[in-house]
């Protein structure tokens, strides 16, 4: 291989592993920012508030760049349909999960967002499941009801009710992900996050103003919550999209799928750093079982489809 083709494909997996550690901080940055008493809406609000501007000046790089085309309304209201499913609900309903489990296992239910994809695919476009496919998601759901035990054991949360709206979180993801394919193809895949972003901001705040009758009181929260909510807005929203999709660029979404198993795997270590979560014997083992379930079934599909 040459050396400029080794040192790209070096470069494409250290961006894919940097955004999958980026992007799981923000379960650990959201935890503390709940130490100083926001809720979870208000926090959403403050993320997305801090993303507009970011979002709005990359999806302006990126249409400037390449000469990208113009999109008919058709397009434009798929993507903020997408947008309100994939990164406002689906965001939502992650930061209320957040409120009852801990942030290992909050990444690990997020990140079986790839079975959900399958088995929609099955229920409404008829994608035949095979074995691998059948054992890759019990392997996988197998894992999540270890981390979900250890969880009960030694966490003082409601983790059913903290595990259900995640869940529901990252089925909002894959039907965020099943109809944004045509989309991403033609409109490029930082160009459609970044649309997909604004339209999410807007309807978050839109939540925040009708659903919060004192909404002022956004600017009067303690300095550390802004702190937080304009880290998690910078490195563990924008700057993953921006990574991963050079990363995927250049070394293909195959290998990308992989180096995202860092993610939930770092959260574990993180959470402990950061939040003082333990690690047990039981938690680590349910994780194993859920990136090989995961990573089973996204190689497969990625195998099929070649």
């Amino acid at each position: 291989m040459p050396a400029a083709d080794r040192y790209a494909r070096l470069t494409g997996a250290a961006f894919c592993a940097v955004a999958a550690v980026a992007f799981s901080g923000k379960a650990v940055i959201i935890k503390l920012a709940y130490r100083y008493g926001v809720d979870a809406l208000t926090l959403l609000a403050l993320r997305m508030l801090f993303s507009a501007p970011l979002f709005g000046a990359l999806a302006a790089w990126s249409a400037r760049r390449g000469g990208a085309q113009a999109l008919s309304r058709g397009e434009l209201a798929s993507i903020a349909a997408l947008g309100l499913v994939g990164y406002y609900l689906s965001s939502y309903f992650d930061f209320l999960g957040l409120q009852h489990i801990t942030v290992a296992l909050e990444r690990l239910v997020l990140f079986l967002y790839p079975t959900f994809v399958l088995l929609l695919s099955a229920l409404l476009l008829g994608r035949r499941v095979t074995v691998v496919d059948v054992i890759g998601i019990g392997v996988s759901y197998l894992g999540i009801a270890f981390v979900f035990v250890n969880d009960l054991s030694t966490h003082q949360g409601d983790a059913v009710r903290g595990s259900l709206w995640v869940a529901l979180a990252a089925l909002l993801y894959a039907i965020y992900l099943m109809g944004s394919g045509r989309l991403v193809g033609r409109v490029g895949s930082i160009r459609f996050a970044c649309y997909a972003g604004v339209v999410s901001c807007v309807g978050v705040v839109a939540h925040y103003v009708v659903a919060t009758p004192d909404w002022h009181r956004i600017a009067s929260q303690p300095a550390p919550v802004y702190g937080l909510a304009i880290l998690m807005a910078a490195v563990s929203t924008v700057m993953p999209i921006v990574l991963t999709s050079e990363g995927i660029r250049r070394i293909g979404a195959s290998h990308a799928s992989i180096l995202g198993a860092v993610g939930p795997v770092a959260t574990i270590f993180l959470g402990y750093a950061f939040l003082g979560e333990p690690i047990t014997a039981v938690q680590v083992a349910g994780a194993a079982l859920v990136l090989a379930g995961v990573l089973t079934v996204t190689l497969h599909a990625r195998k099929a489809e070649a």
